[in-house]
């Protein structure tokens, strides 16, 4: 096992701040200080400068952390490896998924997974895409699973499962009863969308463009951080809302919202795996490998 200041270290210089590294390693701040101690005295360096009530990196703290991140990776890497001896799959995953993806999409593949690989030890936080992808830029997550459009050109984006954004209104409103608006109406009516830094707008955003449509051009009522959130309020109000089939399936079986088609307009966009530059861990890729061949089996969703 790595020496376990190293990991005190590596969580302190991550979050910068020694009351967060003591909340992920369960131990007391007072016990965080004294490792830290131990190893500025160690190397006979300061690993921090203290500003007020803020931490950051020096020189050597900076050189302690890229050693630490690869003795880390190699740790768990070596684990993984040593426990497939007797083909028992151990070793740590930390995802960050966004909202439809975590709340909608993954859950029964996660669910398929730990039944196979018990000992696997899982987290996974959620926020939108772009709060995602500056986790993985931070190393606070080893993998990240996004919908939408690739941002950050030193990641890459592999893609394992299409998903279609529908628009929606409640099932008792008299909007287009035929199941179909017009590019007219559809920019007429008021709307319901998903917050700025989203997977979901930044496709809607994308397939306005290629009609020479921006988002100003809509009738957006209001932007509301929450899928759930944003159900609730189109189905009790007249808006359009437009949303992930994934998200929306039990809503439309249950006759709550009914979907719509405009003229000439199809969003579409990929569910993509996120990773950062470097060494994967193994279990990272054992994760991608079983999700993308459980992706390539499941039916289309349709509705």
């Amino acid at each position: 096992m790595p020496d376990f200041r190293l990991k005190v270290f590596y969580s302190a210089a991550r979050n910068l701040s020694f009351t967060k590294a003591a909340q992920d390693l369960f131990i007391s701040q007072p016990a965080v200080t004294r490792h830290i101690k131990n190893l500025e005295d160690q190397y006979q360096a300061l690993l921090f400068e203290r500003q007020g009530n803020k931490i950051a990196l020096t020189e050597a703290g900076e050189l302690l952390l890229h050693h630490t991140d690869r003795i880390l990776q190699e740790y768990h890497a070596l684990n993984y490896e040593m426990h497939l001896l007797h083909n028992d799959h151990v070793g740590q995953l930390r995802m960050g998924a966004s909202t439809t993806i975590a709340q909608y999409v993954l859950p029964p593949y996660l669910a398929r997974f730990i039944e196979d690989f018990p000992h696997a030890d899982i987290s996974m936080l959620n926020g939108n895409s772009r709060f995602i992808e500056r986790s993985l830029d931070e190393r606070t997550i080893d993998l990240g699973l996004i919908e939408g459009i690739a941002r950050m050109p030193t990641f890459t984006y592999t893609p394992f499962m299409e998903d279609e954004l529908t628009i929606l209104t409640a099932a008792k409103n008299k909007i287009g009863l035929n199941g179909r608006l017009t590019i007219e109406e559809f920019m007429t009516l008021p709307l319901v969308l998903r917050e700025h830094g989203s997977g979901t707008l930044d496709a809607i955003e994308h397939a306005l463009v290629s009609r020479g449509i921006k988002l100003r051009d809509l009738n957006i009522k209001i932007y509301l951080g929450n899928t759930e959130a944003i159900k609730l309020f189109t189905q009790n109000s007249e808006n359009l809302c437009i949303l992930s089939r994934y998200a929306v399936a039990r809503e439309v079986q249950q006759g709550l919202l009914r979907p719509l088609t405009v003229e000439d307009i199809k969003f579409t966009r990929s569910l993509c795996f996120v990773q950062s530059p470097g060494p994967q861990m193994a279990m990272t890729i054992r994760f991608i490998d079983y999700v993308k061949k459980l992706a390539q089996q499941a039916s289309p969703l349709t509705f």
